[in-house]
């Protein structure tokens, strides 16, 4: 017979007293112990919990069960207790293992989800779980042992519902197709019917971990006229994913917004919002965009790993020699050096590894982002805020009273934030920015456009970085590959030109989905103002000679390292065409 009470004994007479007293209560430890063990505190200094533990009177699981009595925590015997299977349907799968939790029990009148943890300070946990759920939780206090076992017992590996599955079975939820082509017509209360039904946050949180679980950039929710499209960014491509039933477009839209803490009632402007999770002990952010469109909102996940991200300049696919380079580049005392690329190129990615490798606490850091993407830690951040009035050009005047070492300014959009740039490079400072261009010489151009004088161009700007993102083959099925005369005409390389040389591609597995590709490497084209690069500029130069004088003073087009990374096996024939394509046009 299912059973959910907790084990015997309230936390609640143990909260806020001392650990020991605690245990002496829970008859772990007598008065005795206890003072032998105060005494080595005075002596040596160190938690009195620990030093039970290493005195022999007490184990860790012990200590974990009296620091949650003392947090007001109530423990529980999970070995003794039969959950309802009501109760363990309400947390999924995947994420009972990915958070190690246990539900216990749970109040319908209330809303209130009891969950069992084996660490009393797994406070993230409970408050994504309260995110993801939409429920009160109060928490339990298990042993590690107990968890692990439990997992088992409720939640059997390979018995997780799927993604598809779980679809199959919304499809025909009687109680959710009802709203289908309400639109407008629902009222607030219809509308938080939807938004706390069972069923949809089982389907987005689904949709959440596995996208974090198999490092999708990206998650779109897209309605259309007659279907509700939902889609997948992995390493720069849109896989379409199983389609959920067209009348859950309003209440995920809906959900989505309540998690984000933005306005479920506003459905005819765009809204930005951000949602913070912690998955597998990673911190998560996800940067929502919910758009309004002719059939619904659509609505755009962006999720920021902050424990994945490469924040180190030999692991973004630099070359030694450009290493070297930026390396001496990034160390002169003052001037501009631009990152370009079109969106998504992993352009933000290399400055912050540029600055990650600068971050010292004799130099002070300032950055000024839209938004900010990565949270590093003694770098001074700040998001600009349009509607406030806080613009790029703004916040730089603010950031030369600051007294800093280097800048970072998002992106060079305009004449007023470009000028502030190249003030702050005159007086001393190192400023990173990013431009959109095509490749490193097209910079000049763009900046000649915004109105920028060479003069200034020429007595500030220390580089240009090109960059684009190619898809690393994946290590699991890698094997060589023979390209056909179309593949190679392609890169206007001849078969002798290759003689010699293997390439490869991946036959697709279970570690790449079937894709042939595993995460994504850099592509990287530097061009470097020498003092000749400097006089074409103040003389008008066009980009094509400027490319010639910085291809004769060592620049590697961005076609050429994207060749030499398929030469090393890194990328396929097919990715550096993709991705090098319009840089040579």
């Amino acid at each position: 017979m299912a059973a959910t009470a907790p084990a015997p004994g309230s936390s609640k007479p143990y909260k806020g007293r001392t650990i020991g007293r605690i245990l002496i209560k829970m008859g772990k430890v007598n008065r005795t112990q206890v003072h032998e063990a105060l005494a080595v505190q005075q002596a040596k200094r160190g938690p009195l919990g620990q030093i039970l533990i290493d005195l022999g009177y007490i184990k860790e699981a012990d200590l974990k069960i009296a620091l949650a009595a003392q947090m007001g925590m109530d423990p529980v015997n999970l070995d003794v207790i039969d959950v309802n299977p009501e109760t363990v349907k309400l947390v999924p799968n995947q994420m009972a293992n990915t958070y190690r939790i246990i539900p216990v029990d749970y109040e319908k009148e209330s809303n209130t989800l009891s969950v069992a943890i084996a660490s009393p300070d797994n406070f993230q946990a409970i408050d994504d779980i309260r995110k993801l759920l939409g429920m009160n939780v109060k928490t339990l206090i298990a042993t590690d042992d107990q968890i692990t076992k439990n997992l088992t017992r409720y939640y059997p590996e390979g018995a997780g519902q799927s993604l598809s599955d779980l679809v199959d079975e919304l499809g025909g939820n009687t109680d959710l197709a009802k709203f289908e082509g309400r639109g407008e017509s629902l009222d607030m209360a219809e509308l938080k019917e939807l938004v706390d039904s069972n069923p949809v946050k089982q389907l987005l949180n689904l949709v959440l971990l596995q996208a974090i679980r198999e490092r999708s950039s990206d998650v779109h929710f897209e309605p259309f006229d007659t279907e509700y499209k939902l889609r997948y960014r992995v390493d720069g491509v849109l896989y379409e994913m199983t389609p959920p039933p067209r009348f859950l477009a309003m209440a995920i839209a809906s959900r989505i917004k309540v998690m984000a803490n933005l306005d479920i009632a506003e459905r005819r402007l765009p809204q930005d919002g951000r949602i913070s999770l912690t998955v597998g002990g990673n911190p998560i952010d996800l940067r929502v965009a919910v758009l309004p469109t002719m059939f619904g909102e659509s609505v755009v996940l962006r999720i920021l790993d902050r424990g994945n991200v490469a924040l180190s300049l030999d692991k973004v696919g630099l070359r030694s020699d450009d290493l070297d380079l930026i390396d001496k580049l990034i160390n002169r005392p003052h001037g501009i050096i631009v990152n370009t690329g079109p969106t998504g190129s992993g352009k933000t990615t290399t400055l912050y590894a540029c600055l990650n490798k600068l971050n010292d606490p004799t130099v002070k850091i300032l950055t000024c982002e839209d938004p900010v993407e990565y949270d590093i830690d003694g770098i001074i951040q700040v998001q600009v805020n349009v509607d406030a009035g806080l613009t790029f050009a703004r916040a730089l005047r603010s950031f030369l009273r600051q007294d800093p070492d280097v800048i970072l300014v998002g992106e060079i959009r305009d004449l007023e934030t470009a000028q502030i740039a190249i003030q702050a490079s005159l007086t001393g400072h190192l400023v990173f920015s990013t431009l959109h261009t095509n490749d490193a010489p097209s910079a000049v151009a763009r900046l000649l456009d915004l109105g920028v004088e060479p003069f200034l161009i020429t007595a500030t700007f220390e580089a240009v970085i090109a960059q684009r993102l190619a898809r690393r083959i994946c290590k699991q099925c890698k094997k060589p590959h023979q390209p056909t005369e179309e593949q190679l005409m392609e890169l206007q390389l001849r078969p002798e030109d290759v003689a010699g040389k293997t390439f490869y591609v991946g036959e697709g597995c279970d570690a790449c989905n079937g894709t042939g590709y595993r995460g994504r490497v850099g592509i990287f084209e530097i061009m470097v103002f020498t003092d000749e690069i400097r006089d074409m500029v103040m003389n008008g130069a066009s980009t094509g000679v400027l490319r010639e004088a910085a291809l004769k003073n060592g620049m590697r087009t961005l076609r050429e390292n994207g060749l030499l990374a398929m030469y090393d096996g890194v990328t396929t024939i097919t990715e550096v065409a993709k991705e090098t394509l319009a840089a040579e046009i």
